[in-house]
């Protein structure tokens, strides 16, 4: 049995056809304007996001400061803890600010250390405790995650629209073929419907 071969045509809804209606250019223009908005938007979301990320981070590595600290109670024993590969447990520590001033709060340490132990925590430059900054090699692995979730976003929203645009304009059709079917069925003596 000898398959139908079908051709395909490429940019049919462009070419000059007697059965091609301005609604069929309108959504060829809809899908181009979606593909180049998808690609250059997504790809621009994805720049600026990783980009913006990136300086905070960096910007977060050069203000904080490790500092010396002192634990001022013992250390609780290691808890069972759903956060894999952080076994630190939080203490109270004290330590000192730029300006010498004398300051105190939670910050986590190895589990079971004794009150006196040194340990080092991370300030900003007023002295406020704050968390340790991420290495460069997490850095880039989160702006480049950043990146990728801005860009697919991007996309995504470039795609929904266009979506909702070739609905309508879907609609528009079936209404037009309604009409043209309404008149054809005119002419033959009302026999179609």
């Amino acid at each position: 049995m000898a398959m139908a071969r079908r051709t395909k045509v490429r940019l049919w809804r462009w070419r000059r056809n007697p059965l091609r209606r301005r609604v069929d250019v309108v959504e060829a223009w809809v899908v181009l304007a979606a593909w180049i908005f998808a690609v250059v938007g997504g790809l621009l979301a994805g720049l600026v996001a990783a980009n913006a990320l990136t300086q905070s981070l960096d910007r977060q590595r050069e203000e904080r400061r490790p500092v010396p600290a002192v634990l001022a109670e013992n250390a609780p024993g290691a808890v069972p803890s759903s956060v894999v590969g952080d076994e630190r447990v939080w203490a109270k520590v004290r330590w000192k600010a730029p300006d010498g001033s004398a300051h105190t709060g939670r910050a986590k340490v190895d589990p079971e250390t004794r009150a006196g132990s040194r340990t080092t925590v991370w300030t900003d430059r007023h002295g406020t405790l704050m968390s340790e900054p991420v290495s460069q090699a997490e850095a880039v692995l989160q702006a480049t995650s950043a990146g990728l979730l801005a860009a697919m976003g991007g996309c995504g929203v470039v795609t929904l629209t266009a979506w909702g645009v070739r609905a309508r304009i879907d609609r528009v059709r079936m209404r037009q073929w309604a009409v043209a079917w309404e008149q054809a069925d005119l002419r033959w003596g009302g026999k179609t419907g």
